[in-house]
């Protein structure tokens, strides 16, 4: 699909790798709509790169709908949805205080694994009825996974749990969707330089980057933006979830 001319969502696009995404697929000429909880952050960015923001919490049903129309009376309907909105707490199931609290598990759920579908269903039933491009292509969605999918760390139940389901969740969308022409894939990033790990203490960051086979550093939010580009661009990029990591696997902790 050419990014050109499209109108594009993209959940989280505040800041991190949802921000680099929104400056990438603007630069190539998309419509951008951002659409995050963070008002300030998605505005501050919106304004950047002549898109809209909206407030939307993604794992709210009415929410997501409402912000998903928004986004359509402005730009017409999207044939690109970018999932990044995400959150990720560690906690181990039992700590040092006791078993984790249910609430606490079900909330990363909730916003990740949750949120990531309710995006993609909102976006594709406006997707499967549009007109059909090259290929009879009619629209992608590209959620956003994390190795964690696959080796999760102590202390990250919740979000290794999300994460495998977003991955779990691929195969399935670009199976149903595929007679309508609409792809899905997965990215799933490795250590990322966004505000979650950037925040760490330098001492930390440094052993993190190390542990990269190559290049040992944090991949960039502009690294993650040109596998969106790519995969928009390869139509044959269907039901895959495709690791982005420098070659890292996780240990035990």
């Amino acid at each position: 699909m050419i990014i050109a001319g499209q109108a594009v969502l993209i959940t989280g696009g505040g800041g991190g790798l949802g921000a680099g995404t929104a400056r990438m697929l603007a630069s190539a000429g998309a419509r951008v709509a951002i659409l995050d909880n963070n008002m300030d952050a998605a505005t501050s960015v919106a304004k950047e790169i002549g898109g809209i923001a909206i407030e939307c919490d993604v794992a709210n049903e009415t929410s997501g709908a409402d912000a998903v129309e928004k986004a359509r009376s402005e730009h017409g309907p999207a044939r690109i949805l970018v999932n990044c909105a995400g959150i990720a707490p560690a906690e181990k199931i039992v700590g040092k205080d006791g078993a984790m609290p249910l609430d606490n598990f079900r909330k990363v759920i909730e916003v990740n694994l949750v949120g990531s579908f309710n995006l993609m269903r909102l976006a594709a039933s406006n997707m499967i009825n549009l007109p059909t491009l090259d290929d009879n292509e009619r629209g992608i969605i590209i959620s956003t996974a994390s190795v964690a999918a696959f080796e999760g760390q102590l202390g990250q139940a919740a979000y290794a749990a999300s994460k495998g389901g977003i991955h779990s969740l691929t195969i399935v969308g670009a199976r149903e969707f595929s007679r309508y022409g609409v792809r899905v894939n997965t990215i799933a990033p490795g250590l990322f330089g966004t505000p979650m790990l950037l925040g760490m203490p330098q001492g930390i960051q440094d052993s993190l980057a190390a542990s990269i086979p190559f290049p040992s550093r944090f991949g960039t939010p502009e690294e993650y933006a040109k596998l969106v580009a790519s995969i928009i661009d390869n139509v044959m990029i269907n039901g895959e979830t495709i690791r982005l990591d420098g070659g890292i696997r996780l240990q035990p902790k």
